[in-house]
């Protein structure tokens, strides 16, 4: 008996007439609609693909006065000064991480390609920020801070794309240009223009340089860019803008954020970031959430020691003031209650008062006391020359034609008539004091105690005059302090 045998699975059911196999190039009915529905869905994909790209928002650097090869030297200068000011982790094994992940983010950058590198910070407060031309660092914060590795691309993409889109080079460019003539603006392209554009604007390293003081504007530049950045790796860009608004949260309730510091926070963060995933083509069946290196890196970095606090009581003899309290009192006068440290005291008459700790106010040299560390509130009268001879200082207020901004720049211009070091780092910003409408403007001068000093300055418009606020301390230190200043803000209540 002749065994069956299996039939030619590369055979159709049933044979042809003519004795021949079907093939692959010969597929029947239901092969050729096969196909068919492959090709459409290949072409759908592309053409899907094509229009994600069409729709997503074009963002290109500002006005810049520095070549990329510049913002690259600019950027290895700096970072030495930070590096030998910050407590590095200095561990192989998170920066190797930390660079895997940054350089997969970094090749969906547009334009230059920077020689981007990524290291850790040892510190616990939650913070990144990047230099021009690609030195990224990250503090140790963030990623214990993170619940995925989503949420800390997040962050790395953030900062990338500050590099990417020239924010600080552009913030340089602009605060060069305002002291510089533009018939000379030429000559900034010499091979030593870099070294003397920075001393010449103190654009080191520091709290307050304008290397790191982004304005709301770059930060949506960044946000836009970092979504498409995530969405391209294949991260949900949405956890993104889900890392911001959990620290958002926290700066609210009292745990301040360093981030914010350097980094304003935009109106409608999260609905810009969901607009751009919805240009985007919508969220991502499948992306990446999480893995189990993060994780391992998160858990490692926990067992890892950090660095002592930066100041948590008095030192160098008393050359600087004790560090500021966790119980905070209130003050009081007719304009306004504000929350300080108990540690601090308030000296003043009147509506004027200056809350500092105990050795804040020093001689500046010619027997007067300064304020090197502290708070001063007071209300400025606005001159109103312009405004007609009819208008007098006590009928200052919203009906006086002068906007609070015009208001802020007249103070600011006394400012510098008696500190003629002084120099304006960021521009006004609008921010709600007490849910009124004030601006916060940074400010640098030499410092009573050497070297230079932030100033804070905060504006409210009220029916008395311009209410402000200066918030202060030495470049080294004011980011330590900062903390406290926004504890002090977000206490505020203004008198009705």
């Amino acid at each position: 008996m002749v065994p069956k045998t299996r039939p030619d699975p590369t055979e159709a059911q049933g044979n042809r007439k003519d004795g021949g196999s079907r093939g692959f190039g010969q597929l029947g009915p239901i092969g050729q609609n096969l196909r068919r529905a492959v090709v459409l869905s290949t072409a759908l994909a592309l053409l899907l693909s094509s229009l994600a790209w069409a729709d997503r928002t074009t963002l290109k650097p500002g006005w810049n006065m520095f070549s990329p090869q510049q913002d690259v030297e600019m950027g290895a200068q700096v970072s030495k000064e930070a590096e030998q000011q910050l407590p590095m982790l200095n561990n192989s094994r998170v920066d190797s991480y930390l660079n895997n992940l940054g350089r997969r983010l970094a090749a969906k950058a547009p334009g230059e390609k920077y020689p981007y590198r990524f290291k850790a910070v040892n510190d616990r407060a939650i913070n990144a920020f990047a230099l021009p031309g690609g030195p990224i660092y990250i503090n140790r914060g963030v990623i214990e801070a993170a619940s995925n590795e989503a949420q800390l691309a997040g962050v790395i993409a953030h900062e990338i794309s500050h590099v990417a889109l020239r924010h600080g080079t552009n913030q340089a460019s602009k605060a060069y240009a305002a002291q510089v003539p533009l018939s000379i603006l030429g000559g900034i392209v010499g091979s030593n223009s870099v070294a003397g554009v920075l001393a010449q604007l103190g654009a080191g390293f520091a709290a307050n340089s304008i290397l790191l003081k982004y304005s709301r504007t770059a930060e949506t530049q960044a946000d836009i860019m970092a979504t498409q950045m995530l969405y391209d790796s294949g991260y949900d860009p949405r956890a993104m803008a889900q890392f911001f608004e959990k620290i958002q949260a926290q700066d609210r309730g009292g745990r301040s954020t360093e981030f914010f510091s350097n980094h304003p926070n935009p109106d409608n963060r999260i609905g810009r970031v969901n607009d751009e995933v919805n240009k985007l083509g919508g969220p991502q069946r499948a992306y990446n959430a999480d893995g189990r290196e993060f994780q391992e890196v998160k858990r490692y970095v926990q067992s890892l020691s950090a660095s002592a606090p930066r100041r948590t009581g008095t030192s160098d003899a008393g050359a600087r003031p004790e560090w500021p309290s966790d119980r905070f009192v209130r003050f009081e006068n007719s304009l306004l209650r504000i929350n300080h440290p108990d540690n601090w005291q308030a000296y003043g008459q009147g509506d004027a008062v200056t809350i500092t700790p105990r050795g804040g106010l020093v001689d500046d040299g010619s027997g007067k006391q300064a304020l090197a560390y502290g708070v001063i509130v007071n209300i400025y009268e606005p001159h109103f020359d312009s405004y007609g001879p009819q208008l007098q200082p006590r009928d200052y207020g919203q009906d006086t034609g002068m906007s609070l901004e015009e208001a802020t720049d007249q103070l600011i211009q006394e400012f510098r008539q008696s500190n003629r070091t002084m120099r304006m780092v960021r521009a006004h910003e609008v921010i709600n004091v007490n849910g009124e409408r004030a601006l916060s403007t940074y400010l640098s001068n030499d410092s009573p105690i050497g070297g230079r000093e932030t100033d804070w300055l905060i504006t409210v418009q009220r029916s008395e005059g311009l209410l402000f606020f200066v918030f202060t301390a030495p470049d080294l230190e004011f980011q330590d302090y900062e903390s406290v200043f926004r504890q002090m803000l977000y206490s505020i209540r203004m008198s009705r």
